[in-house]
């Protein structure tokens, strides 16, 4: 599953919002039944992951981590303690509680980016603004794919 593009919508006065079409088709397809929503770690967004890729966050960060190391512990349930399953209505609505939406800075208005194998919900107005300056982005691209061939 890979989920590209974006696409705004409206939260309702409950926090209730439409999970864009082109996305709900994807889950459908891949029949995907739940979604996990957490904050990201870095960026003031939610990320929903659909249940098989949140497995395999798990799996892989439970890897890394020793079960019997205290800090180890303290990191995976600080991961793991505050996500919400999230269940889609017949319509294809789903609510987002109050604690995220305040998290993510989200009033009503937000857009949903599709980030691969995960849908990051951003507030509309930090979504707007460029999340990197275009001469860094360029830069930093570069850096990581190497220097562009000659044709």
């Amino acid at each position: 599953m890979r989920f590209l593009g974006n696409s705004e919508a409206k939260t309702d006065a409950k926090g209730r919002v439409f999970l864009p079409a082109t996305f709900r088709k994807q889950l459908q397809a891949a029949a995907e039944e739940s979604l996990i929503m957490r904050k990201d770690t870095y960026q003031d967004c939610l990320v929903l992951y659909p249940e098989s890729a949140w497995n395999e966050q798990m799996n892989e960060l439970r890897e890394r981590l020793n079960r019997w190391n205290p800090k180890h512990q303290m990191i995976f349930r600080q991961f793991v303690s505050d996500v919400e399953i999230i269940t889609l209505d017949a319509s294809g609505r789903f609510l987002i509680p109050k604690r995220y939406l305040k998290l993510a800075n989200i009033v009503q208005d937000v857009r949903f980016i599709g980030m691969d194998n995960t849908i990051e919900i951003w507030s509309k107005e930090i979504a707007d603004k460029p999340f990197m300056a275009p001469e860094e982005f360029e830069k930093e691209l570069e850096e990581i794919m190497g220097m562009p061939t000659n044709l």
